[in-house]
C-alpha cells in the first residue's frame, strides 16, 4: 500500500508548456507545494536549465541555487523544484539580471 504524497513524475506526464523532450530521461522535477498550482508553473531547476541555459545539469542548478544567488519576487530560494509561476520575477545577483515569467507564443 502506498503511503504519502507521490514524489517522482513521468516525463510523458509533465505539463506541455515545460517543453521537455520525451527521450531525454525517464523523470521530470515534481513542484513542490507552493504558490502555483502543478499545472501552472515551472519548477526553478527548469527555468536555470532549459530556458535560461545558466547550468548544464541538475546538480549545477542546486550549486547555484545554495548560494543563495537566484531570488524569487524578492525572496531567496534554495529549492530546485519551487514552483515559480505566471508573473513571478526571478532575480539572479551575481549577473544582476531580472526575468519575469509570462505566457508566451
Amino acid at each position: 500500500m502506498v503511503r504519502g504524497p507521490k514524489k517522482h513524475m513521468k516525463r510523458l506526464n509533465a505539463p506541455s508548456h515545460w517543453m521537455l523532450d520525451k527521450l531525454g530521461g525517464i523523470f521530470a522535477p515534481k513542484p513542490s507545494p507552493g504558490p502555483h498550482k502543478q499545472r501552472e508553473c515551472l519548477p526553478l531547476l527548469l527555468v536555470l536549465r532549459n530556458r535560461l541555459k545558466y547550468a548544464l545539469t541538475g546538480k549545477e542548478v542546486k550549486s547555484i541555487l545554495m548560494q543563495r544567488l537566484v531570488k524569487v519576487d524578492g525572496k531567496v530560494r534554495t529549492d530546485t523544484t519551487y514552483p515559480a509561476g505566471f508573473m513571478d520575477v526571478i532575480d539572479i545577483d551575481k549577473t544582476d539580471e531580472h526575468f519575469r515569467l509570462r505566457c508566451g507564443q
